[in-house]
């Protein structure tokens, strides 16, 4: 009898490997553990924004909108809970997304602002705080990779036969994926124009 079982427990396990089942396990973990980081360095970035802005603010107490704007992106961004649950809910990852462009967008337009200020730029806080910022956004651009890729695995995986067929036993679905949200315009060349521009008349 203990021979049958364990004959059938191999039997198990081999189909179970041939049906890709452990393989979707794998890559569905590497995914969460990719978003992980991701969220994590986001919330990095999140975590400098009200340094920054008070930075700011020392030296460009008229830039109120802009500091604003900031700061309402923040606050979109705190308020979405980045759960696991968000990669299985295209919706929720979408929202995610926006709120995280939102954030990116407020902060160039605080960063075209400080252009105006060079007493800012020289400042040690700024100057420190801005090479945080600017590491932090190439730890996302390097998580956000990993994730892609780790997603692209898995839905690879999920759409290849035969386990798809296990997937859909299972109720695996594809995994949302970062996109770009102005494609149109990425696509389209910068102009470049070298020519001064007129100057006001007086």
């Amino acid at each position: 009898m203990r021979k049958i079982l364990t004959v059938l427990a191999a039997l198990a396990s081999l189909s179970l490997t041939n049906c890709g089942y452990n393989a979707i396990q794998s890559e569905d973990e590497q995914i969460k553990s990719n978003w992980s980081e991701v969220v994590n360095q986001y919330q990095r970035r999140a975590d400098l924004v009200p340094n920054l802005v008070n930075s700011v603010k020392g030296f460009a107490q008229q830039e109120k909108d802009v500091l604003l704007g900031v700061t309402n992106a923040r606050a979109k961004v705190g308020s979405i809970q980045a759960t696991p649950e968000v990669l299985n809910d295209p919706a929720a990852f979408q929202k995610f997304q926006a709120a995280q462009g939102e954030l990116s967008s407020a902060l160039s337009r605080l960063l075209v602002v400080t252009e105006n200020y060079p007493q800012l730029k020289s400042d040690a806080l700024f100057k420190d705080l801005m090479s945080q910022l600017e590491g932090t956004e190439n730890r996302i651009t390097v998580a956000r990779n990993r994730y892609i890729k780790a997603v692209q695995d898995y839905n690879v995986t999920i759409r290849s036969f035969p386990s798809n067929l296990t997937a859909m036993m299972f109720g695996y679905k594809e995994k949302p994926n970062f996109a770009v949200e102005n494609e149109k315009e990425i696509s389209t060349a910068p102009k470049v124009d070298f020519n001064p521009a007129p100057a006001p008349s007086k």
